[in-house]
């Protein structure tokens, strides 16, 4: 009997485990315009919380080859911070298979209420309000955990110059 009872319980803790795997958020995210990866993960005390941060944007730099900063930000002290690296997400928090909290916008320098729920394996539902009014919804694909941006600057790093051609030998040294 108590074999049969410990059986249960380990059953139904694994599977309330693959539950909260399944609707757990962390991960790096394209969003639906495709123009930023966005990594969440978790943080906060005893990990209950998710924080989420730009890591990729498709256009990274200005005209001028510059890196995006945070030019929106109403707080003129934080205006040239860049965009990668700003964490956008905070301090969400689990309700009910949903992660709520904020979001901020860079491109418009504005907090919005959030709610983050895993729809699928790959898609997270990001919902959000400004002022309970302006509110909308994007569906964000989940893309491999990588930083396409520095793995795309090493690898042209690594890639050598081309050599100079070959210079023809003199008429001279071919006659010999």
């Amino acid at each position: 009997m108590r074999i049969v009872l410990t059986s249960a319980l380990l059953l139904a803790g694994l599977s309330a485990a693959a539950a909260d795997t399944a609707r757990d958020p962390s991960g790096t995210w394209l969003t639906e315009d495709g123009r930023a990866k966005i990594r969440i993960d978790r943080c906060g005390q005893s990990q209950a919380q998710v924080c989420g941060k730009v890591v990729w944007l498709k256009v990274p730099n200005t005209d001028a080859g510059a890196p995006r900063t945070d030019l929106k930000n109403p707080d003129p002290k934080k205006r040239s911070r860049p965009v990668i690296g700003l964490q956008i997400i905070d301090a969400q928090k689990d309700e009910a298979g949903k992660f709520s909290g904020s979001i901020y916008n860079a491109e418009e320098g504005k907090v919005y209420q959030v709610s983050l729920e895993r729809e699928s394996g790959n898609e997270l539902n990001v919902s959000g309000c400004l002022l309970k009014i302006l509110c909308g919804s994007q569906t964000w694909t989940k893309v491999p955990d990588v930083n396409q941006q520095a793995a795309n600057t090493a690898s042209e790093a690594a890639v050598p110059a081309p050599k100079p051609a070959a210079k023809p030998a003199p008429k001279a040294a071919l006659a010999q």
